[in-house]
């Protein structure tokens, strides 16, 4: 994911036992939105609020949906079928986590960067 630019690092691993049982009177929770989880390590999980953030790997068109991948310094079509199902079911595991609600956080783009500006971002999303 190329979310560094809004703080978001999921390199890190976070102590899964205090990120997700610990309460506001530890840092290590997941209260305190210090660190995210992936979709590996909330599969099977059920959580009261979930925050999924949108990355451009995943993009709606007219023609239904397109999977990208970042590879050394620009995004790449993801072309093998399988791989693709597979990345879709990511987002989709990520979406069912939530018991109580979700927030879902669609970054605006970064002009002028490798990372794909703003344009593929700004069209319509229909989730």
């Amino acid at each position: 994911m190329k979310a560094r630019p809004l703080s978001i690092d999921v390199r890190v691993n976070p102590d899964t036992v205090h990120w997700f049982l610990d309460d506001e009177n530890d840092i290590r929770s997941s209260v305190f939105l210090e660190d995210v989880c992936t979709e590996f390590q909330v599969q099977g999980l059920e959580l009261d609020w979930v925050c999924l953030v949108w990355d451009a790997d995943l993009r709606y068109s007219e023609d239904g949906w397109v999977h990208k991948e970042f590879k050394s310094s620009k995004w790449n079509n993801m072309k093998d079928p399988k791989r693709q199902n597979y990345h879709l079911n990511a987002y989709r595991v990520l979406m069912t986590r939530a018991r109580q609600g979700m927030v879902i956080c669609v970054p605006e783009g970064i002009p002028r960067t490798i990372r794909g500006g703003r344009s593929f971002m700004t069209g319509r999303m229909r989730i």
